[in-house]
């Protein structure tokens, strides 16, 4: 379907060198000013830097992410407010985002155009032309414009398609009572006393979008739960990891309570290693979710990617969560051999069983390498490194299998609250904001 257009012309004309004009992208049988080619003799130039070799290097997530996000309808609908939220949520994951909306863009780039028929052409193809080179450089590119006219969106469309760009058009169905109601720039009032003339969907046609990837309302939902449907898309197309997704609760490593005491039993028929009061402090740390996602003491990958790296892959290989210390598991040459072809272990604390770990993957303890990356030096006489120095030649990795909840009976357990515990209590608090301090002991 063609827009109704003012300017159209009728033939295509030679420009002052007799070069000819070429017609728009969309093949209109009438094209009007704003489609030709007016500018001869421009020849694309090809970047030396591949989307490949951009998706490797830009952002903390690997992969070309480039795209564009076309929010479109009435105005008070509610698109800059998901665009600017979906944007937040992309950069707080390391994955590049920008917001075009369409006021932004009317003060600069197209603060000579109106809003005519073929003035709002123009603006979308000038925004389409920007987000295209947006996405190109691997950005998520989110425009916001109310784009009433089917064949503006199509044209926008297209210029990405042409440059193998994916392209979402997201239509923002908010009922213009609802619209009208909010209302926040006065708009709308000015429209229905005559001050602003063609102001969409009061003396100007709005049409729908007939086939949009999404359909999102505003009216009764929470800017997050409208911002979600958009990123559940963007995670079912593959821009967004999954492993990126907001964990509502972390994942704890204890024994589910009815299957306790068959784990227990099972212990007793296990090879046991005893562990010290640091390798029970590393377990509650791993327990209780602090080291999320590890599942247990860290395997050769997972240290080797903390010593190196300050962090480790999630398990999809596409983001990383930080992680500067090691948590390890030292064990003696003596005990390495007795765990050959060892499936599962039991782990005890003064003769106690205090978890299984599974899948045991035993490998050599870099203890110098480990120090001078984590220290910056390796004197003897730092605490933790004389710790370190004086422990097993090997590293026990695996996924752990705790029993129960550790308590140190020094009456501070009651203090000692889980990562979930905290979120349950902010939420409950209703805080917006968590400082947290570190105190030395005081003797």
């Amino acid at each position: 379907m063609l827009t109704k257009r003012s300017n159209l012309l009728n033939n295509i004309y030679n420009n002052n060198n007799n070069n000819t004009i070429t017609k728009c992208n969309l093949n209109h049988s009438i094209c009007n000013e704003s489609c030709v080619q007016v500018a001869t003799n421009v020849t694309e130039q090809k970047h030396n830097v591949t989307r490949e070799i951009r998706g490797r290097n830009l952002g903390i997530c690997r992969g070309f992410r480039g795209c564009t996000v076309w929010l479109t309808g009435l105005s008070g609908a509610g698109k800059t407010t998901i665009a600017f939220e979906l944007e937040a949520y992309l950069v707080s994951r390391g994955i590049p985002a920008y917001g075009l909306d369409g006021d932004n863009i009317r003060t600069g780039l197209n603060k000579n155009l109106g809003f005519t028929p073929a003035d709002r052409e123009e603006n979308i193809r000038r925004v389409g032309e920007v987000a295209k080179l947006f996405a190109d450089s691997g950005v998520v590119a989110i425009c916001s414009f109310v784009s009433p006219f089917a064949d503006d969106r199509e044209m926008a469309r297209k210029i990405h398609k042409d440059s193998d760009l994916k392209f979402y058009e997201i239509f923002v169905d908010t009922p213009l009572r609802v619209c009208e109601s909010r209302d926040v720039k006065g708009l709308y009032k000015k429209a229905r006393e005559g001050v602003i003339k063609g102001f969409t969907g009061i003396t100007q046609e709005y049409e729908r979008p007939e086939n949009p990837e999404l359909i999102v309302s505003t009216d009764g939902f929470t800017v997050k739960e409208s911002t979600q449907s958009v990123i559940d898309l963007l995670e079912s197309e593959g821009v967004i990891p999954k492993s990126l997704r907001d964990v509502g609760k972390l994942p704890e490593l204890y024994v589910r309570s009815e299957l306790k005491d068959a784990a227990i039993h099972e212990a007793k028929s296990l090879l046991s290693v005893p562990i010290t009061t640091l390798d029970l402090q590393w377990m509650e740390i791993l327990a209780e979710g602090w080291a999320y996602p590890l599942k247990g003491f860290m395997r050769e990958e997972e240290y080797l990617q903390t010593l190196h790296f300050n962090s480790i892959l999630s398990q999809d290989g596409v983001s990383r969560y930080n992680q500067s210390i090691p948590i390890v598991l030292p064990i003696t040459n003596e005990i390495k051999e007795k765990l050959i072809n060892v499936s599962s272990l039991a782990l005890t604390y003064n003769n106690k069983p205090v978890a299984i770990l599974r899948k045991p993957e035993i490998y050599y303890h870099r203890k110098e390498e480990r120090i001078c990356r984590q220290f910056g030096t390796n004197h003897p006489d730092h605490p933790y490194i004389n710790m370190i120095l004086e422990s097993g030649d090997y590293l026990l990795g695996g996924n752990l299998e705790v029993f129960e909840r550790i308590k140190w009976n020094d009456g501070l357990d009651e203090y000692r609250l889980t990562p979930n515990e905290l979120r349950k209590k902010f939420k409950e608090m209703n805080a917006d904001a968590v400082f947290a301090f570190q105190v030395e002991r005081l003797y």
